[in-house]
């Protein structure tokens, strides 16, 4: 009765108390700083074998030579954006062979599908210039500031003047990468070696160097303090990267049927003791996290975040060697293979080969296929005919009728070149034009310097019993004096 009263009036305070609701999650939440230790291993020297190659072609490359012949550049790659050419060793593209960068990005796209299909992301972990450049970021800092443990302690540390030494020290030769990364970039845009002198004359244009602060902040910025970041939020390759994986594809994996359950080492405990009790080879030492640059744990499954680097498999092996175990608890592998294991049946041997392997080997091949036939059989010269649209037409005061025309002759060899132009479609039409010279046929003498665009202004008249139509195709065909190229460009001719 007691109790009822007490309920009835409100009175619960010996009543059991009720669950407090859980709190919500924050909607941000602060970045934990990742400190990668070092390791040793094959796969790590691999990554620095690729860094070293990698960083070598990318600083040599500005520099390499090229003779194209006399008033041409001598820069063996040069993305030449005032004059409009892009210069490849032996190969020279104009803006109207966009399509060969279209081509270029395919070929880059499907050469990345068919890399994550073999071996996951393979490309992110040890050729991404992300990558790259963070690793040569934390070597610097392993160098200055110590390894994994000392960094920790020296930024939970007070801020004393061996503090502010070694920090100053780091960020100073952080900078000086970031600005040698930076200028390095810019030259892939300008001449290198006129660059040079100028930078050294302090006569530099400030657009260049705009450019090269701004690569450099660029680099500073994501090699030094986004690094992760950058593969987690930045990047949108890890957002679909799971549709170009399969059950046979190599990705880093934790054998969990040999690892599972987690437990410290014990000396007093055998190894067979230790697997009778449930125990795995897993000894809980958090090596494989210590390592990853992305701050993963390889071993909660398949993740976005992990860039396949390897560096765990190698941590992992060390570990595994000390304690008298065989290596390969972390190590590539298959989702197949996972599964056969974990059933204790023999796995099936990598498969290279599979449908998707195939059709994306297809399609590089295609591509790069059609990409080389076009270098091989792209044309030296191109045309282009723009009509004049004010006014349409002008009518004659002997009743023919006269439309006016822009023809720009691109012409992408090397030395002077002659045209004839001719026209076609109307009957008994005559072509004019200031600066040309009549040939026989009702045709034009047209000439173009050597790696240039020459303009003429071409004047079309037809009587006016030849065109019954307010609209009357009309064909420009352009062909060269010397070697026979032959181009024809349609438009039309318009009359009341």
């Amino acid at each position: 009765m007691q109790k009822l009263a007490r309920s009835l009036r409100g009175d619960h305070r010996n009543a059991a108390p009720t669950p407090a609701a859980p709190a919500p999650a924050p909607l941000y939440a602060s970045h934990r700083k990742i400190y990668p230790k070092a390791v040793r291993g094959r796969f790590r020297r691999v990554k620095w074998v690729l860094a070293a190659v990698l960083l070598a072609t990318y600083s040599a490359l500005p520099w390499l030579s090229w003779d194209r012949g006399p008033g041409l550049p001598d820069q063996a790659v040069l993305l030449d954006l005032d004059a409009q050419r892009f210069h490849l060793f032996g190969i020279e593209l104009w803006p109207q062979h966009i399509y060969y960068v279209t081509g270029a990005m395919i070929l880059a796209a499907v050469g990345l599908f068919l890399a994550t299909a073999l071996a996951g992301r393979v490309w992110c972990g040890y050729a991404c210039p992300q990558t790259v450049w963070t690793d040569l970021f934390v070597l610097v800092e392993e160098w200055i500031e110590g390894d994994r443990g000392a960094r920790i302690r020296l930024d939970n540390g007070p801020r004393t003047a061996a503090w502010f030494a070694r920090k100053a020290a780091k960020h100073a030769v952080w900078m000086l990468i970031a600005a040698v990364t930076g200028g390095t970039a810019i030259l892939y845009f300008i001449d290198a070696h006129g660059f040079l002198a100028d930078l050294a004359r302090l006569e530099a244009s400030p657009l260049a160097l705009g450019w090269m602060l701004f690569m450099a902040a660029c680099t500073y910025a994501m090699a030094g303090f986004m690094r992760e970041q950058m593969c987690r939020y930045v990047c949108p390759w890890p957002r679909f990267q799971a549709a170009m994986l399969d059950d046979e594809s190599l990705v880093v994996t934790y054998q969990d049927w040999r690892g599972e359950g987690r437990a410290p080492l014990r000396k007093d405990r055998s190894w067979e003791a230790r697997h009778l009790s449930g125990l795995g080879d897993c000894i809980d030492c958090g090596a494989c996290v210590h390592v990853c640059p992305t701050g993963i744990d390889i071993r909660d499954g398949l993740q976005m975040d992990c860039i396949s680097c390897g560096l765990c498999v190698d941590a992992c092996d060390d570990v595994m060697r000390r304690i008298g175990r065989p290596g390969g608890l972390i190590r590539y592998d298959t989702e197949a293979a996972q599964a056969a294991k974990a059933e204790s049946r023999t796995p099936a041997p990598y498969r290279l080969v599979r449908p998707r392997t195939i059709v994306y080997t297809l399609l590089l091949v295609i591509v790069a296929g059609m990409m080389a036939t076009g270098l091989v059989l792209k044309p030296t010269v191109d045309v282009a005919v723009l009509r004049d649209r004010a006014p349409l037409f002008v009518t004659l005061a002997d009743a023919s009728v006269q439309n006016s025309y822009v023809v720009k002759i691109s012409n992408m060899s090397h030395r002077p070149q002659t045209y004839r132009l001719a026209v076609s479609g109307i009957d008994g039409v005559t072509v004019t034009g200031p600066g040309t010279d009549a040939l026989p046929g009702g045709a034009l003498a047209l000439s173009a310097e050597a790696d240039s665009v020459q303009t003429y202004r071409i004047h079309v008249r037809s009587p006016a019993t030849a065109v019954s139509a307010p609209s009357t195709p009309l064909s420009f065909t352009l062909t060269g004096t010397t070697d026979g190229t032959s181009l024809h460009v349609g438009t039309v001719f318009l009359a009341p």
